[in-house]
């Protein structure tokens, strides 16, 4: 639909490249967007997710860059993405079927497998979190501790302050040019996992904040005697990490074995958690998950 002389000049690949080196963001925004839309008029659906969304992140993060690549362009990205949202595609069935599922749990059991989900990003984050820019990201371990005590007992006002800055900055994070600038690291066996890979599913980054932000204020209404608000499911899927492994493979998500042995884990948590409140397991299974290599 929409045409841009740049991109003929060289292909999606070399065009994102050298837009990020050049930090032209506008120009990232239009090559991902164009990579997108090739995608989807191809039946690439899973392609056509991850490349309209980094494009959607990219101009929504700043007025400037969203003025650049014009009006036009961002309401057909966004109708696009609505028109995949509405799908049959595996990123949708199991973020509904994980939803419908949190509706018929107690509200700590929903905290609770959460936080759980959180805890196997840690590893990754602490790698991730060594990039420039990212170092949120290498507070996930201290963020779950922290957490977890406070279910069984009052935390300080320092302590509290610390975890509503992590809640912040995760929240900055998704806007910030190191979010999408084309930060990497190794994956051994494998190809590099962007930090930008994070993206997928309204955002990984963003879930953990609203979860976050949900548990402080859930101590605040306790501290203050008050009938805590009910949570919702905020890592609903996207622990998966469906945008490494679209970006990375030519496989449908579901047929990916990390994705499988995510996917089992997410229910064998929630199977755990409906069990029983054994805090001594659980704190066994969070110190389990914080070692994990989700990649591998």
């Amino acid at each position: 639909m929409f045409g841009f002389s740049k991109s003929k000049a060289k292909n999606p690949e070399e065009l994102v490249k050298s837009c990020q080196e050049k930090r032209d963001w506008a120009g990232l925004a239009r090559a991902y967007y164009d990579m997108g839309t090739a995608a989807m008029d191809e039946k690439d659906l899973y392609r056509a997710v991850l490349w309209l969304h980094r494009a959607d992140t990219i101009f929504s993060a700043n007025d400037k860059v969203y003025k650049k690549v014009g009006e036009k362009l961002a309401d057909d990205c966004s109708d696009r993405i609505g028109t995949l949202e509405d799908g049959t595609l595996v990123y949708n069935d199991i973020s509904d079927e994980i939803t419908e599922k949190a509706e018929e749990m107690e509200d700590i059991q929903v905290r609770l497998m959460d936080l759980l989900a959180i805890a196997r990003l840690v590893k990754l984050g602490d790698r991730l979190g060594k990039l420039p820019g990212c170092e949120v990201l290498g507070q996930l371990g201290y963020a779950v501790d922290l957490m977890f005590r406070s279910f069984r007992q009052p935390i300080t006002q320092e302590e509290y302050n610390k975890l509503m800055d992590i809640c912040n900055a995760l929240y900055e994070f998704g806007d910030s040019e190191a979010f999408y600038a084309g930060g990497e690291i190794a994956v051994p066996g494998g190809a590099p996992f962007q930090v930008f890979d994070l993206n997928g599913m309204f955002g990984v980054h963003l879930q953990i904040n609203g979860y976050i932000d949900s548990h402080l204020r859930l101590l605040a209404a306790l501290s203050n005697g008050k009938e805590p608000d009910r949570t919702e499911c905020f890592m609903n899927g996207c622990s998966l990490l469906p945008d490494y492994y679209v970006r990375t493979t030519g496989q449908n998500p579901e047929d990916i074995p990390q994705i499988q042995a995510e996917l089992k884990r997410i229910w064998d948590d929630c199977k755990f958690v409906c069990s029983g409140t054994d805090w001594e397991a659980i704190g066994q299974r969070l110190e389990g998950y914080k070692e994990l290599d989700i990649l591998g």
